[in-house]
């Protein structure tokens, strides 16, 4: 038989080989260990509201230009359970003022570690994030996580304008798509938190 044409065959039995695996990659459930991400909505999506932005953002009534935000991670189902207040990938966003104090509450509904840490929004789809783009920008440990809902808290200066994520530290997890976008603004005058194409509610 021709060489060539054995070359030829081999050749495109392995890209039909590659997609075929592609396909089965893509239809596949999360990795093991992944279903155990979402918190009590997976089993009874009735646990978890739907999610309104109001209950996740309001201004510090005690301190001048000062905004509290409230990270629910695992909130419902949403993304195998990788999500903060239900949104993944972004599709929620938070806007404040630049040089404003955040003060953030973050909680865990899943047995599975998560964290949170603002960072550079193109660093969101890397497997392992850096450091937090502020000092202060993170829970305890970002890298390991927490679980439970006892809470964590942590409180920063948003110093400089541009756009940042919030992103969960763990491992793969953010490129995963645990985040959402935090943009630090110099020309806004009060925080707002948007839900994908929903009006932004304006801290109050």
């Amino acid at each position: 038989m021709n060489p060539s044409f054995i070359r030829v065959s081999s050749l495109l039995a392995g890209l039909a080989l590659a997609a075929a695996v592609r396909t089965r990659a893509e239809e596949a459930p999360p990795p093991p260990g992944h279903e155990a991400h979402a918190g009590p909505a997976a089993a009874n999506p009735a646990q978890a509201p739907d999610p309104k932005p109001e209950s996740f953002i309001a201004l510090d009534p005690a301190a001048a230009k000062t905004v509290n935000l409230v990270l629910i991670s695992a909130y419902n189902d949403v993304n195998y359970g990788m999500n903060f207040n239900g949104f993944c990938k972004g599709r929620a966003k938070y806007v404040i003022p630049q040089g404003w104090t955040v003060s953030v509450t973050f909680t865990n509904n899943s047995p599975v570690p998560h964290s949170a840490i603002v960072v550079e929004r193109a660093m969101a789809k890397r497997v392992q994030l850096g450091d937090p783009a502020f000092e202060g920008a993170s829970t305890p440990m970002p890298l390991r996580g927490t679980t439970g809902k006892k809470g964590v808290a942590f409180r920063f200066v948003a110093g400089e304008a541009g756009d940042y994520a919030i992103a969960c530290g763990f491992p793969a997890h953010s490129a995963n798509g645990h985040w959402i976008a935090l943009e630090v603004s110099a020309t806004a005058a009060v925080p707002s938190l948007q839900f994908a194409d929903q009006a932004a509610y304006v801290a109050k």
